[in-house]
Formats: C-alpha cells, sequence, structure tokens
C-alpha cells in the first residue's frame, strides 16, 4: 500500500498501466493507418501549442481516437496547472 502511494505521489504509474496505454496507442495507429512516429509528433505539436498558453502536467497526457460509425474524433486530455498570463 506504501509503495502505490508513492507512486501516485511521485507520479510513475505501473508497468501494467504503462503497458495498457502503450497497447491503446498502438490500436489507434492500426484503426487510423497512421504510423507511431507520426502519431508522437502529433502528440509534440499539441503539447507545444497548449504549452504556450497553459502549464500542463506533461507526465498524465492522454491522445486517444474515439471511432462510431461514420467519424473519428482525436482527444487529447491533460491536467492543466495554471493558465499563462503572458505567452512564451
Amino acid at each position: 500500500m506504501l509503495n502505490t502511494l508513492i507512486r501516485k505521489l511521485s507520479g510513475h504509474e505501473p508497468s501494467k498501466v504503462a503497458a495498457k496505454k502503450r497497447l491503446q496507442f498502438a490500436l489507434v495507429c492500426d484503426k487510423l493507418e497512421v504510423n507511431d512516429k507520426t502519431l508522437h509528433a502529433l502528440q509534440n505539436d499539441i503539447v507545444e501549442v497548449i504549452s504556450k498558453y497553459f502549464e500542463i502536467d506533461r507526465t498524465s497526457l492522454e491522445l486517444k481516437v474515439e471511432r462510431d460509425e461514420d467519424t473519428s474524433a482525436l482527444v487529447f486530455n491533460t491536467p492543466i496547472r495554471c493558465v499563462r498570463r503572458s505567452r512564451v
């Protein structure tokens, strides 16, 4: 229990959680027929732009694709720590 608390406070996630995220990311790549390099580049670009306006928690980023029959949506989720008063 103490190890779990320490991991949560330090921002480290268990290996099974990290593996699950990697698998989900790989599945997204397959569905979109977009390679891993392109999605990582997209995530980096999104982080760069958002970081101009907000201080974000880069350890808790989530990029996923939600699909239904007709459309796909790119969902980027990250906790915002604060709003930057002036752009970088």
